[in-house]
């Protein structure tokens, strides 16, 4: 490492044990269904490989763990596996011990250490979360490669940069304090204050303020200094990602909250698009695609993904392209947040109470928020709360609650029963609310 980026990693450690982030307090439990999901090494893994994988045995590791807010998720969601927690500030990594020891956490490992410093661990990971962490790296694709180098073959790497698109007026107001000084040491209480009196010093219509200042965080010290003053940050764009994989030699596997990014959307009439869009779109590669998005409608603050090794995904078919001979061997789970107090309530009340389950809370990447489901559908999946079951479980489950047709009330045969319940499972499959592993699927 040259004296230039070693200067510079001096300054982001001394800026986060001087300000610890995140600020979360002690006592916050992460109960939030949502992020929970995000967070479950079942979910990448099932959406590379079709697969639902245990947590249970595996080793996690939490890079850059900060105060250690997302190390209690990450052990929250991942029942039974093992964690590991780094990062570069000892003050973030004492906090993010006594957090985890607060909550009755007490076998998980802490180390103060720098990313490019991973593979002194010794240690080999199914699944590494690095979070708000590689953008102010010194060098981003040297921190990609040292995660790689910890990495299993099967492993998966979660983590994320700023979009410098989204970001533009932030990285504008950066190089106007780096001009004034501020950045020469690291930013404190008093680079707070100049930093607030600089913006409300300035006319309301000055871009830069329209652009930037929010009157109602200005008390927000840690809004300051991740934003205004933040050491090392940068800014890319999806090509500049996709080239930064490249260099690591990493493959890209999806962006974290995928329906988000769908081009289509941003259009009133997405069945109806101009000629010469309708035209390319089939053409442009995955690349191309969420970079659009981003010109178009820069509102991703992080360009969220996650990556792995090349070519250690399982090939996989679509369940909407799957025979009935495979959908006979299907298996169905319940993603295992789904199987939480709180949503296995409401899939019990929704099925034996004849009520409607709005399940959008529970899920991260359903826009829709008055999605829910009717008794019908939650009575042909109540077996998932015992365990995975068969497709022709299920169908015959199917068969008892609805021996007959409603509108002919003829006697319900297996070929009608097995069409319904595949529909059903498909549609929820898409929302992530069930799971189907199917061996002939493959290849």
């Amino acid at each position: 490492m040259d004296r230039q980026s070693a200067e510079l990693l001096e300054k982001i450690r001394q800026q986060f044990d001087c300000a610890p982030y995140p600020r979360a307090p002690l006592e916050d439990f992460p109960r939030d269904i949502p992020y929970l999901y995000i967070n479950n090494l079942v979910t990448p893994y099932y959406l590379r490989n079709q697969k639902v994988i245990h947590p249970e045995g595996k080793v996690i590791l939490d890079a850059a763990c900060g105060t250690g807010y997302h190390t209690l998720g990450l052990q929250v969601a991942n029942p039974g596996a093992k964690i590991v927690a780094t990062d570069i500030s000892e003050a973030s990594v004492k906090l993010a011990r006594t957090r985890l020891e607060y909550h009755g956490f007490h076998d998980v490992e802490f180390h103060a250490l720098a990313i490019e410093d991973l593979p002194q661990l010794g240690l080999q990971f199914d699944y590494i979360y690095a979070n708000e962490v590689v953008y102010i790296l010194p060098d981003p694709i040297a921190g990609l490669q040292a995660m790689k180098a910890v990495l299993k073959p099967d492993g998966i790497i979660r983590t994320n940069l700023h979009n410098s698109l989204q970001r533009e007026h932030y990285y504008r107001s950066q190089e106007v304090f780096k001009m004034m000084g501020l950045f020469d040491r690291n930013p404190r209480e008093a680079e707070i204050v100049e930093v607030r009196q600089t913006m409300k010093a300035l006319k309301d219509d000055a871009l830069l303020k329209m652009n930037t200042w929010i009157p109602d965080r200005k008390d927000e010290e840690e809004w300051f200094l991740m934003n205004y003053l933040f050491q090392g940050d940068k800014g890319f764009t999806v090509p500049e990602m996709f080239a930064a994989l490249r260099a690591a030699d990493l493959e890209f596997i999806s962006m974290v909250a995928w329906p988000f990014w769908e081009l289509t959307s941003l259009f009133v009439e997405p069945e109806n698009l101009p000629v010469f869009l309708a035209m390319s779109l089939p053409s442009l590669s995955q690349e191309e695609k969420l970079h659009l998005f981003e010109l178009l409608h820069p509102i991703h603050r992080l360009l969220d993904f996650w990556c792995g090794h090349p070519d250690a995904a399982s090939q996989v078919v679509p369940p909407g392209e799957w025979t009935d001979t495979d959908w006979q061997n299907v298996k169905v789970y319940l993603h295992p947040q789904m199987q939480a107090s709180e949503p296995r309530e409401q899939l019990l009340a929704c099925a034996n109470e004849i009520k409607i389950f709005a399940i959008s809370p529970y899920l991260p990447f359903v826009s829709d928020p008055a999605l829910v489901m009717d008794s019908a559908v939650a009575a042909c999946i109540l077996p998932l709360l015992d365990g995975p079951q068969s497709m022709p479980s299920l169908v015959e489950h199917w068969r008892k609650i609805r021996p007959l047709q409603p509108g002919s009330l003829e006697p319900q045969n297996s070929e009608m029963a097995f069409e319904t319940v595949k529909q059903i499972l498909m549609t929820l499959e898409q929302l992530g609310y069930v799971l189907l592993e199917c061996s002939l699927a493959k290849g």
